[in-house]
């Protein structure tokens, strides 16, 4: 069998198996490619758990913060009725006090630093925080990026098959990169739409998410990336977004109170 028909072989085997990994999500209504089922989901962030805390330097051992930040979690769950799904949702404070972060695992565990709540003023921010983390875990963004993956690896193979260029593989690699970057980059602004929406059933003034960003943005300072290279899209940018989200699911509350 000749490169080219082998090269081809591979990328149709990637394309039918990305193509056909598509599934209706039952929260966001949209239909998308996912790698893994929701057990799957679930296993794997029941497993990582443990060892993602002892990377990021152990869980907090301020009992009343994380049982502060537990309490907001279970309130944004049981408002916007996810006490019963199939998803695990955990609620973790990590002990480093200089990282600002917060990320979630696929299936429900959620974790935020000391760092990050340092500069956040106020409950409604954490809970604008953590909406914002079940929102990537409802919005199953996770599997998504691994289907995609899947998919960048399978056609970056058959470009070098085909070619018989290792530098073939070099550019699909960094222009598939670029492709995950962007779909990163979306998946935070779906994130920030649906956090809002958590953000609001539990009734937390929306507004709670705009002072996140503007805490994200003085935390920065001058060192930020270029929007263009992160995963993240720059805060400025996060909060227009926000600003016509908050408009457009609560048109009652398009100001911000003073």
């Amino acid at each position: 069998m000749g490169r080219l028909m082998i090269a081809a072989l591979i990328a149709l085997f990637a394309l039918g198996s990305y193509f056909f990994k598509t599934t209706e999500n039952p929260f966001t209504g949209e239909k998308q490619r996912v790698a893994m089922t929701l057990q799957q989901e679930v296993a794997l962030g029941l497993k990582s758990a443990p060892e993602m805390a002892a990377q990021m330097g152990g869980l907090s051992r301020d009992e009343r913060v994380t049982r502060a930040v537990k309490a907001i979690g279970e309130k944004l769950l049981k408002s916007a009725g996810l006490i019963d799904s199939p998803y695990r949702f955990s609620f973790h404070v990590l002990a480093d006090r200089k990282t600002i972060n917060a990320f979630a695992l696929p299936g429900g565990p959620i974790f935020i630093t000391e760092g990050l709540l340092r500069v956040l003023k106020g409950e409604a921010a954490v809970a604008a925080v953590l909406g914002h983390e079940i929102g990537h875990v409802m919005a199953r963004h996770s599997s998504e990026q691994l289907a995609l993956q899947q998919l960048t690896q399978g056609l970056i193979s058959a470009a070098v098959v085909g070619s018989g260029d290792y530098s073939t593989a070099q550019i699909g690699q960094l222009v598939g990169g670029m492709i995950n970057m962007k779909y990163g980059r979306d998946d935070e602004l779906e994130a920030d739409k649906l956090g809002l929406r958590i953000l609001g059933s539990a009734g937390y003034d929306p507004h709670a998410m705009l002072g996140v960003m503007e805490a994200l943005a003085r935390a920065a300072g001058t060192n930020r990336q270029p929007e263009m290279l992160s995963t993240h899209p720059n805060p400025d940018n996060r909060a227009a977004r926000i600003r016509e989200e908050i408009a457009r699911q609560f048109p009652g509350k398009a100001t911000a109170p003073r």
